[in-house]
């Protein structure tokens, strides 16, 4: 195993990390594992009991002492994780510090010093695959759960973690397996009185792992925006009002706002969550025929930005109604999902906001209608919190049983999918053929390979180093 993946190889070694964030705090922890990572917390600790003869999961106060100057560098309490119950499935010792930036740096230069190197990112975790505690797929949920910002992101993660991906992933490996194995003794023992397969069944079986794998592949936008956030770009002619919108949904003052048209002359971005979904919100400069050089290259990144996003937000002026830069700009978002918003609501009779509704709604259907266009106040609040639930609705929320299905979020896990499904498809063609079950079975030991890559039944030196290096260290 240590030459197959590269770096993070050196799974006899004691490998140690601080492993909580940089920083003060109340309590930093400092991780040490292997072999003998309980020789080396016997030498730097003094309490009461020595760490070797301590109970396994049980917290022990004593003082971290240097080994050279016998110098006392903190109060701790150290808990012993004796293998196989730990999280790497080896010995495992954890040191609880005062969370001094300096205290941690000094703890761990003494762990070192006693044996111990360095842990490269993510090496915790990999050695608790490299254990079989974990799949691949519960290893890379861990690294989403430290990089979760909602609960609904969190929520998915954690069921990866539980194993919930693995399962449904393994379960179609089995199929695959039983039919492999079938194709493969009319292979093996062509001469034997062996009863003859049924295309058509074996076919029927290959069609049914095809959907689910492509119900899987299904959820993969969703899961993006799970994990990276929705990019929501607001855009608008000018002086409508989108810098205070971005301020509402902030709820602080993040852009300029001023009575001047063409303020905004740059994109601004931003991170917030809209009902569980985090979103990247983008504050555009305004569309209109300009001279001005700077303001024609703020025009310029509203349009990058615009072919990048996932969500429009489209906001009009209830003041000056519905002007010929409204409807260019309209034509220009054709092709993308967007809202409409109605922006100064609170400054316009209802009379008006109803005649810019029905220009708005010419082409659209009915119930098209309240979907599309939204009234707000930016200045006042109004509508804010309805406009959240709408934007999220619209993109994820529509979606039917979402919440309780197993959604991908990783696009490794998609290419592989991916690549199943067309071994599969060309199994399925080898078999609508006639073909020989040699062709049928070469296809579907590819489709079994690919599933194989995300659970980690396969793996190689740069899938293991690609995910692992990505991970924080000390994790």
């Amino acid at each position: 195993m240590k030459d197959s993946i590269g770096y993070l190889s050196d799974t006899e070694d004691i490998i140690a990390a601080i492993s909580t964030p940089f920083g003060e705090s109340g309590i930093g922890i400092v991780r040490i594992s292997g072999k003998k990572a309980i020789s080396i917390a016997d030498k730097i600790f003094k309490g009461e009991i020595a760490p070797s003869k301590a109970e396994s999961h049980k917290a022990n106060y004593g003082k971290l002492i240097s080994p050279d100057s016998k110098q006392v560098i903190d109060e701790v309490y150290l808990t012993i994780f004796k293998a196989p119950k730990s999280y790497t499935k080896e010995d495992l010792v954890e040191i609880s510090c005062h969370g001094s930036p300096l205290v941690l740096y000094r703890v761990l230069q003494e762990i070192i010093k006693c044996g111990a190197r360095l842990a490269n990112p993510g090496e915790f975790t990999l050695r608790a695959f490299l254990n079989g505690r974990i799949d691949l797929t519960q290893a890379e949920a861990v690294a989403e759960i430290i990089k979760a910002k909602t609960d609904l992101s969190l929520k998915h993660s954690l069921k990866h973690l539980q194993g919930e991906l693995s399962e449904k992933l393994n379960r179609i490996r089995e199929e695959l397996i039983s039919i492999l194995a079938e194709l493969e003794a009319r292979i093996d023992f062509s001469e034997e009185e062996i009863e003859e397969l049924d295309r058509s069944m074996i076919l029927e079986r290959i069609e049914k792992i095809e959907s689910e794998i492509k119900s899987l592949i299904d959820t993969y936008e969703e899961g993006k925006i799970l994990r990276e956030g929705l990019r929501v770009v607001i855009v608008g002619k000018t002086n409508v009002g989108k810098s205070s919108l971005l301020n509402a949904f902030l709820k602080e003052e993040r852009a300029i706002v001023t009575p001047i048209p063409g303020t905004t002359r740059d994109v601004i971005s931003e991170y917030t969550n809209f009902k569980g979904l985090t979103v990247r919100l983008t504050d555009t400069a305004g569309f209109r025929v300009s001279k001005d050089k700077i303001e024609i290259e703020g025009i310029k990144k509203t349009k990058i930005e615009i072919d990048k996003a996932d969500f429009i937000l489209f906001v009009v002026d209830a003041e000056t109604g519905i002007t010929k830069e409204d409807k260019d700009l309209e034509k220009e978002l054709a092709d993308f999902s967007y809202l409409i918003a109605i922006n100064k609501v609170d400054l316009v009779p209802d009379e008006k906001v109803k005649e810019i509704e029905k220009k708005l709604s010419e082409g659209l259907e009915q119930k098209e209608i309240s979907k599309k266009i939204h009234n707000i106040s930016a200045l006042k609040g109004w509508g804010i919190e309805e406009l959240k639930e709408k934007i999220a609705s619209e993109v994820f929320f529509s979606k039917k049983g979402l919440d309780q299905e197993i959604i991908i979020t990783n696009l490794r896990h998609k290419e592989a999918l991916t690549k199943a499904v067309q071994s599969l498809s060309l199994a399925k063609d080898s078999l609508l053929k006639n073909m020989s079950f040699e062709f049928v079975a070469l296809d579907l030991r590819v489709a079994l390979d690919s599933i194989g890559e995300i659970v980690g039944k396969v793996v190689t030196e740069d899938i293991l180093n690609k995910i692992f290096s990505e991970f924080c260290i000390g994790k």
